[in-house]
């Protein structure tokens, strides 16, 4: 296993004419965290992992990989990528993909292992073009995988996966980051970032927005969610409740996300006495990406 800082980006920069892409990123990963890079389309996601990967040279700032430049890692195999637009070859066999791979690398994960880590030791000999969505993912994985990498990069890992499916991977993955390797992945799927990682890091616009553990991120959010049912109420009434920042009305029942929920059920009761039902809880990860990542400035 390598030693040192498994990730870190140094003052990381990289723009497309007038699009600041990425905008002054300072970030560190350490040896066996599970890291969830989360954020709205244009966040600068995408760039920040072409750029660990070398696909992309930044403007200004640093990226190693235990040290490495991303050249280097990927070379002695030290990192490994799953992409969702990564290509597979239709005429190849799962198995031969795999190992066209393992022959690229000095010190390679067996195949049959590599097929067994993802789950798809049947498919071995199944052709790419004979796969379906969520066994292509699989696959990829069985690719990334083979080099045997201290750091692996995920983007949307369970894409096209079905509940079942995407529940096996995450098991396949918890058992690759339990021997102490490093894994960062992009998803859209809140719940996983919620369930499977150790840190969670929130980009917007270019730049890291929120970076922590799940419950810190939810703390940075601030607030808590009120749901009740709540006979007579009006949109202008739930509105004006104090410490409501926003608020659903559907029928009788109603949602809310508060800053201070003990102040906005007290005025909630008063007005509303025949209220029941009510449910108090502290803001979800899905709440703190949507305040933290909105277009609004501070």
């Amino acid at each position: 296993m390598t030693t040192g800082a498994a990730v870190r980006l140094t003052g990381l920069r990289k723009s497309y004419g007038e699009v600041r892409a990425v905008d002054g990123i300072d970030l560190t990963i350490a040896p066996g965290e599970v890291v969830a890079l989360l954020g709205p389309n244009g966040a600068g996601k995408s760039t920040t992992v072409d750029l660990i990967l070398g696909l992309s040279a930044p403007d200004a700032g640093d990226v190693t990989v235990f040290g490495a430049s991303p050249t280097e890692a990927v070379q002695t195999g030290s990192i490994g990528a799953m992409l969702q637009g990564g290509a597979l070859l239709d005429d190849a066999t799962v198995g031969e993909m795999v190992a066209m791979v393992a022959s690229l690398h000095r010190d390679p994960m067996p195949v049959g292992e590599a097929l067994a880590r993802a789950g798809i030791e049947d498919l071995a000999n199944r052709r790419g073009n004979k796969l379906s969505g969520g066994q292509k993912q699989r696959a990829r994985f069985a690719v990334a995988l083979v080099s045997d990498p201290d750091v692996l990069l995920l983007d949307e890992p369970t894409a096209a996966m079905d509940v079942a499916s995407r529940r096996e991977f995450w098991r396949s993955m918890q058992a690759f980051s339990d021997s102490g390797r490093t894994v960062l992945f992009a998803t859209h799927y809140l719940e996983e970032a919620e369930e499977f990682a150790d840190r969670v890091v929130l980009m917007r616009g270019g730049r890291i927005v929120a970076d922590g553990s799940v419950a810190q991120v939810r703390a940075l959010a601030g607030g808590r969610s009120l749901r009740a049912v709540v006979p007579g109420a009006t949109a202008t009434a739930i509105a004006n409740l104090p410490g409501v920042t926003e608020y659903q009305l559907r029928g009788q029942r109603i949602a809310v996300s508060s800053t201070d929920s003990d102040a906005t059920l007290r005025a909630l009761l008063t007005a509303f006495p025949d209220a029941h039902d009510i449910e108090i809880t502290a803001i979800g990860l899905e709440g703190a990406f949507l305040s933290l990542t909105s277009e609004e400035e501070e």
